[in-house]
């Protein structure tokens, strides 16, 4: 590890985390509620899978380029099993948003009940391992990571992850993350945006969420996922 940086702040792991649990805490019972045959309807709750999808990915990706290698190389060998543990999890989350993927596909094309069952299948398949690695990775990692990982290599997921997100859509996804994120830490992340966005960034994103939210779900305050 170089030496004299500081070390990282992972305390807006959580903030990624609470939005991954409620968005596909929420999504059976959001699919399971669109009529058979009703493509906008469909059209709709799928273009939000698909994102969920894809900052899922987004999330993990980051990680197994920046994160694990470096925590294998650096952390004591009584504990670097833990390690090992994530990066297998890390492959089965993979299989499970790729069957979701897969069966995003077939809904949209015909938007049948069937189909709509089988995403919602897919999704209630990922949820357990999902869970499960959200919270073995907050208690077991996260210290980790603040302890073996600096500021600027952990600032590398969050960049990455930023140069692949749509501006159109940061507002929405920065908004998801404020919807539960704890206040301290959404200060801290806006402390290191833009000067020139950091003012109005609250306001704007909390305003794209309500909307889209009210959107998906039909209230621009959906339930929050505690578990």
């Amino acid at each position: 590890m170089p030496k004299n940086e500081p070390l990282a702040d992972a305390r807006d792991m959580f903030v990624v985390h609470a939005m991954l649990r409620r968005e596909f805490g929420l999504a059976p019972e959001l699919i399971r509620g669109v009529d058979g045959g009703d493509h906008q309807r469909a059209g709709v709750v799928a273009d939000h899978l698909h994102l969920m999808n894809g900052l899922l990915e987004q999330h993990h990706s980051g990680e197994d380029k920046h994160i694990w290698h470096r925590l294998q190389e650096r952390v004591p060998g009584e504990i670097a099993s833990i390690v090992d543990i994530m990066e297998e999890q890390h492959e089965a989350i993979h299989q499970g948003y790729e069957r979701v993927d897969e069966a995003l596909g077939k809904w949209r094309a015909d938007a049948s009940a069937e189909a709509r069952d089988g995403l919602a299948a897919a999704v209630d398949g990922l949820l357990p391992i999902l869970r499960e690695h959200l919270a073995i990775e907050e208690e077991r990692v996260v210290p980790l990571i603040e302890k073996y990982i600096t500021s600027a290599e952990y600032r590398l997921v969050a960049a990455e992850g930023g140069q692949e997100t749509p501006p159109e859509l940061f507002p929405v996804i920065f908004g998801m993350l404020m919807y539960e994120g704890a206040p301290d830490v959404i200060e801290d992340i806006i402390a290191e945006m833009p000067a020139q966005v950091q003012g109005g960034i609250k306001q704007m994103a909390s305003s794209a969420y309500a909307d889209y939210a009210n959107k998906v779900y039909g209230t621009p305050a959906p339930r929050k996922t505690t578990v």
